[in-house]
């Protein structure tokens, strides 16, 4: 998740962070309303996609200074 302003340069947002807290949500919702546990699972949903938008942002930090160094 690679976001670039007309510059070219990395927009410093935290957009893989919100993108992995609605999939967290989303699919502890789900899991929740499967269940009919939607109290238990939706904050354990939302840490989970905390923890994927994290490693999201990781990514995307890891592969911008790869290409810094090559430049």
């Amino acid at each position: 998740m690679n976001f670039k302003d007309k510059n070219g340069k990395k927009n410093s947002n935290s957009s893989g962070l919100a993108i992995g807290m609605c999939i967290g949500l989303s699919i502890g919702t789900a899991i929740g309303a499967a269940t009919q546990n939607i109290g238990m699972w939706m904050p354990i949903g939302l840490g989970l996609g905390l923890a994927l938008g994290a490693v999201f942002n990781h990514d995307d930090d890891s592969e911008d200074s790869k290409s810094d160094k090559k430049e």
